[in-house]
């Protein structure tokens, strides 16, 4: 009698192994997967960074200026749409000022013949802001 209680308690404690490993097992999946989506990997975050940084540097022309000023409207709509603003949108300050929340924001274009100064700030790698300044 004394063995079969023995084997018993043996076998509830085996069968509480099992289950406390397969639900360690289940958390660690599980966290995994959120982690798996929330980083991006490094060719994302260049093919991101990539859409604006031809526009970065001190001597722009006004049409880049306001195509890059475009390439922001386009990418925080799309951001908005997805449910990515906080880590994808991007806001711009100087002579254009757009926000970063992914609302249709329009601008008013700088003129063509001025050179401006492009400076980008990044979060998290990515482009988060941009500083547009008339060269004088």
């Amino acid at each position: 009698m004394e063995n079969a209680s023995k084997a018993l308690i043996i076998a509830g404690a085996i069968l509480l192994a099992i289950l406390i490993i397969s639900l360690g097992i289940l958390i660690f999946s599980q966290a995994q997967d959120t982690i798996n989506s929330v980083n991006m990997d490094e060719q994302e975050i260049m093919a991101f960074n990539n859409k604006f940084t031809p526009y970065q540097g001190d001597n722009q022309r006004g049409s880049e200026v306001n195509a890059l000023a475009q390439a922001v409207l386009s990418n925080n709509q799309s951001a908005a749409d997805n449910g990515e603003t906080a880590t994808k949108g991007i806001t711009m300050s100087g002579s254009i000022t757009i926000k970063n929340d992914g609302s249709t924001t329009t601008f008013t274009r700088v003129p063509n013949g001025t050179m401006y100064k492009v400076e980008f700030s990044y979060k998290d790698s990515l482009v988060n802001s941009i500083k547009v300044t008339e060269n004088k």
